[in-house]
Order: structure tokens, then sequence, then C-alpha cells
């Protein structure tokens, strides 16, 4: 479980401790990112040499990291506490272009037997 400024955030369906007070519906971060030319040059070359391409392995993570930031700024302007199912889902919108989407339900906790 990842947890931001004041919003856990979760692949589960619940959390352990506390309740779902309120549904607030789906929330996601969208961010499409391209490769730069440079970019792919360098990463073209660690291809011959094999192993992991780094240079696309930080486009990559950073890109889930925006998009998750994203998503959970979205949740917080909803009102959530707390988005449950997350996930993550790419999609190429076009040649050297992919879209990134963070996504989960955004939803309202409070400890298991009372409130805050």
């Amino acid at each position: 479980m990842e947890t931001a400024p004041n919003v856990q955030v979760t692949t589960a369906f619940e959390l352990p401790a506390v309740r779902i007070v309120r549904n607030l519906g789906v929330v996601r971060g969208i961010v499409v990112r391209s490769r730069s030319v440079l970019g792919s040059l360098g990463a073209s070359l660690q291809m011959f040499v094999g192993g992991n391409i780094t240079l696309w392995s930080e486009m990559c993570e950073q890109t889930r990291r925006e998009a998750f930031a994203i998503m959970v700024a979205n949740a917080l302007a909803m009102g959530a506490n707390a988005v449950i199912g997350m996930r993550y889902d790419s999609t190429e919108v076009a040649a050297g272009a992919t879209e990134v989407l963070a996504y989960g339900t955004a939803v309202v906790v409070e400890p298991q037997g009372g409130t805050h």
C-alpha cells in the first residue's frame, strides 16, 4: 500500500482497520509521454549490450509516478482520503507516444468502530 499526504492508496478493495463510509467514484491520473530522439538513441545502444534498458525504465517509472500523483490530487479534490482498487494501464496513442493511466475508486474511510 502506498501512502500520499492524507490519502491511502491500495490495489486491494478494502483497507485494514477502516471502513468505507462513502464511495466517490472513479478517479484517475493520465500522462502521455513521448520518447525523445536522444533517449531513443541511447536506449537503442543499450539494447545492443542487453539487459535492463535503464533510460526507458526510468522514463516509465517517472511517468507512473506522475500519473499516480495526478490521481491522488484528483482524489483529494473530490474529498477522498483513500483510493482502493488502484491500477495502472497504458496505451500507445501514436508512434512513440504512450498514455499511462493510474485509476481507482476514490473513497472516504474512517477507523473501524467510530469516527476520527
